[in-house]
């Protein structure tokens, strides 16, 4: 019969609790910090943004004047590009989603495709850039127009559309894909009309997810070549276009030689966070008002 040590026992119980207590306070530290430089860039932000966010500030257009600038022409070119950008990740990575999910076999050209997919999802946002340059600007001849950079901003956000969905598709239980083909429905049925409305609510969550980091890059639209300068307002996908993200760079840029360019920047971002707020909230909404329907 062997004896329990229990010196030892409660030796390594506190060497383990120690461990356990400063690990815990590293990971507090960490998420300390990490909210002190976020509250510092807010603070910093708003309070050079006070006395520049009014309505003329958001109704008017470019101008060289500080006093005068507006942020309209960048507010419709972000639309135009949304406009672009919704429906053709939407359609490709939906349809992606479907096909991995409900028709592709098991074996090596779906696990390629997985891996694809995968490795997209991690390349710098700039390399969609020059993939846009090379394609869309120089090949297609398109110019940089609304087309050319809503194409290229789809490119950069369609694996965050397929992988939501996938697990969207993944979600719903097996059992309504059985009762469907029960009833007669072939698959094709079934997945329109019992897969596909079940997944839409993360589905959705996905696409505001990634349209929301569309409307904040600024890499890929710099490489294309899209301007920041006084330009008439975009009437279509066709035009030259500017947006949020592209005027605050510039208007950093130029502040070492206009001092209230920074102003107007740091209003733009307070403008660009709203948005920005709007569209996760609405993507957290959804994700709980839906998430317990099966």
């Amino acid at each position: 019969m062997k004896y329990v040590n229990v010196e030892q026992v409660q030796k390594k119980m506190g060497s383990r609790l120690f461990a356990n207590n400063l690990a815990k306070g590293l990971f507090l530290l960490a998420t300390l910090f990490g909210l002190v430089i976020l509250l510092t860039l807010i603070y910093r932000v708003y309070s050079d943004s006070i006395g520049w966010i009014d309505f003329q500030f958001i109704t008017s257009k470019l101008s060289t004047t500080a006093e005068r600038a507006g942020i309209m022409g960048a507010i419709a070119g972000t639309l135009w590009l949304m406009v672009v950008v919704a429906p053709v990740t939407m359609f490709l990575g939906v349809g992606t989603a479907i096909y991995l999910e409900e028709y592709a076999k098991n074996g090596k050209l779906k696990s390629i495709i997985q891996t694809n997919i995968s490795n997209l999802a991690g390349v710098p946002s700039v390399v969609f850039g020059i993939l846009g340059l090379t394609v869309f600007v120089r090949s297609f001849e398109l110019g940089n127009i609304v087309l050319a950079g809503g194409l290229t901003m789809s490119l950069l956000v369609l694996p965050i559309v397929v992988v939501a969905s996938q697990e969207a598709i993944r979600a719903v239980p097996q059992y309504l894909r059985e009762a469907s083909y029960g009833m007669g429905a072939t698959k094709w049925q079934t997945i329109k009309n019992i897969v596909l409305p079940a997944a839409i609510p993360g589905i959705l969550t996905g696409l505001i997810l990634s349209l929301s980091r569309a409307i904040g890059e600024t890499a890929p639209l710099v490489v294309i070549g899209i301007p920041a300068l006084l330009i008439p307002l975009p009437d279509g996908i066709f035009d030259k276009f500017t947006v949020l993200p592209m005027q605050i760079y510039y208007w950093t840029v130029d502040s070492a030689l206009v001092a209230e360019y920074a102003n107007l920047a740091a209003a733009t971002i307070v403008v660009l966070l709203i948005v920005l707020f709007l569209m996760n909230s609405i993507a957290i909404i959804i994700r709980n008002k839906f998430q317990n329907r099966f």
